[in-house]
């Protein structure tokens, strides 16, 4: 087994052959890590709501001899997480949540870029930073930061980036323009939204690469997609966490960025010579003849 492959990794290769009963064993193996580390077998189908058998079904699926297999790969995976996190959230009381957000942000980062497959990643950059394809982004209510954000970056790296929002008119109006070989990134994560995945579905049909951001390697956005990128979205409070997801896109950008070279800074610089022209932004501090 591939030590710097991660366990949604191989969930996500895995997917397609999962029976109903083996996809909630990895429902839970994804949601509780932990659960796998240092539980057992039984334990894992308890929560998984199957059977000891299927646990171990699952388990070879994913290519391991038995349970201990997965477990012994599981515990070794988040080693390195458990000790640090443990270590920060102690530093001050339980009752702080700005230590409890620095503590659980900087784990759903790191699971998010840990469990990342590099030709996975490598590939869904080509496709971005292919000016022959035309790139467009889908995001859901609660994700539409991420999806702006990475929608706004690419082009002004690139053209022919959308941002896929607004009535059911101008996204349908949107979608019948996707054309085979384009790209879309959808990003969300459970609940999901149903006019997201329905639009999902429809780019596909049309021929398009869908690329998913979402918070599981077996979410329904992940079933149609070519390349599934799992964000870690652990809240500390009533909502997910977005800070996972944010570092992927600025990964992804980064990797546009580097591919396309010198037409992305010919393209910045036209950028930020309008943006000076038509005198757009404001400094951080103000001229010396204007101070006080």
């Amino acid at each position: 087994m591939d030590e710097s492959r991660t366990v949604s990794a191989l969930v996500a290769e895995a997917a397609v052959h999962l029976t109903p009963a083996e996809r909630r064993v990895a429902e839970a193996v994804i949601d509780d890590p932990k659960l796998v580390a240092f539980g057992t077998v039984a334990q894992l189908a308890a929560r998984s709501s199957t059977s000891g058998p299927t646990v171990l079904r699952f388990a070879g699926r994913l290519g391991f001899v038995g349970f201990v297999d997965l477990q012994a790969f599981v515990r070794e995976q988040i080693a390195d997480q458990l000790r640090p996190a443990t270590e920060r959230i102690r530093e001050r009381p339980a009752t702080d949540v700005v230590a409890r957000t620095l503590t659980t942000d900087l784990d759903n980062v790191r699971t998010t870029l840990e469990g990342v497959d590099e030709a996975a990643f490598a590939a869904t950059v080509g496709v971005l930073a292919d000016r022959q394809r035309s790139v467009y982004v889908l995001a859901g209510e609660d994700s539409r930061g991420v999806g702006v954000v990475l929608a706004t970056q690419l082009d002004l790296l690139r053209d022919r980036v959308t941002l896929i929002e607004g009535s059911s008119v101008r996204v349908s109006r949107q979608i019948a323009e996707i054309a085979p070989g384009d790209v879309v990134v959808a990003v969300d994560h459970r609940r999901y939204e149903r006019w997201l995945l329905e639009a999902a579905r429809r780019a596909v049909s049309a021929g398009a690469v869908l690329v998913a951001v979402s918070d599981s390697a077996l979410s329904p956005l992940a079933e149609a997609a070519a390349r599934v990128f799992v964000a870690g979205v652990r809240g500390v409070g009533p909502f997910d966490s977005h800070a996972g997801a944010f570092a992927l896109v600025h990964a992804l950008v980064a990797g546009v960025a580097a591919k396309l070279r010198r037409r992305a800074v010919g393209r910045l610089d036209a950028v930020e010579a309008a943006w000076r022209d038509g005198g757009d932004l404001v400094d951080h501090s103000p001229p010396k003849d204007e101070r006080r």
